[in-house]
């Protein structure tokens, strides 16, 4: 049996199928190659459906005319089922941070997994306690999965996090933590942010698990924060932000001493699903702890 389960078909020869059972790669390639390839069948042409099926939207009609009315508006044709979900209105939640929710179109979208990669001293984890904090001060309740354990609830309640409407998640692997995240997710909570911190704990997960974890999100109509060391997500992610490494602001001229007001990281847009990626932004993270930015949109 090859890797993922895959049996030769029971006609085939007792020398394929030793061939195939063994582990040597190259006895396995040449076999296939030896394996006739399949006829390339004709592309469908596509057509309009009034040329496909002559008098299709009259026949339509003329059923939804003799269902009731509590039925008649479940038939669709598939033109209209696509224009009506052209026309979904699309939610999303600020984060309060203006570069980031330009970026994004307004914020963290509900139902999708949006991904911010950032390494040790750049805003990443600052970024997680404005959306929690936008999120909870309006009433709504927010999970962080803190596998890097980075949050500290005194900084949070400073942020204005309303810790009464906070779950807090304190994993001890990265495969706990997507676990813990896909669980939370499932109880009906807004906003979800999944912390891997700065390093992998324990062994890496599938791309499969990513995949799993955005449609649960879509199902459940949660906003998936994933915020890690480097991307993670792959094609799971709806948009990928990037951040640059931080760097210091001084206030002070001349022979002055200089002081540390802030530090300032660019933002840039890797990967933003029905949009063209490049957009920046810079987001600067003042002294008082309180987060300011500018936004430009950069290709």
């Amino acid at each position: 049996m090859l890797p993922g389960g895959w049996r030769p078909a029971p006609g085939a020869s007792n020398e394929k199928r030793n061939i195939l059972n063994t582990n040597d790669m190259s006895a396995i390639q040449s076999t296939l190659l030896e394996l006739p390839l399949p006829s390339p069948e004709p592309r469908p042409r596509l057509v309009d459906v009034p040329e496909a099926v002559p008098g299709v939207y009259e026949e339509i009609t003329r059923l939804r005319e003799a269902l009731s009315h509590s039925t008649n508006h479940r038939i669709v044709t598939a033109r209209e089922l696509i224009r009506s979900r052209d026309h979904v209105r699309v939610e999303r939640l600020a984060t309060t941070v203006e570069p980031l929710d330009r970026l994004l179109g307004g914020g963290l979208t509900k139902g999708k997994l949006v991904e911010i990669t950032a390494r040790r001293s750049t805003g990443r984890f600052s970024l997680v306690l404005a959306s929690l904090a936008a999120v909870t001060s309006t009433g709504d309740a927010a999970a962080v999965i803190d596998l890097g354990d980075h949050l500290d609830p005194e900084s949070a309640a400073h942020a204005g996090a309303d810790l009464s409407r906070l779950l807090w998640v304190r994993p001890e692997s990265t495969r706990d933590a997507v676990v813990a995240a896909e669980m939370v997710i499932a109880t009906g909570f807004p906003l979800v942010v999944l912390d891997l911190g700065l390093r992998f704990r324990g062994r890496r997960v599938y791309d499969a698990a990513w995949v799993r974890l955005a449609r649960a999100a879509e199902e459940h109509d949660a906003a998936l924060l994933v915020t890690s060391p480097f991307p993670v997500s792959g094609t799971a992610a709806d948009s990928l932000v990037a951040m640059d490494e931080s760097r210091p602001k001084w206030q002070g001229r001349g022979r002055t001493p200089r002081i540390l007001v802030g530090l300032t990281s660019r933002m840039t847009v890797e990967k933003q699903r029905g949009a063209a990626p490049g957009g920046r932004g810079e987001m600067g993270v003042s002294s008082s702890n309180s987060i300011k930015g500018v936004w430009n949109a950069e290709c």
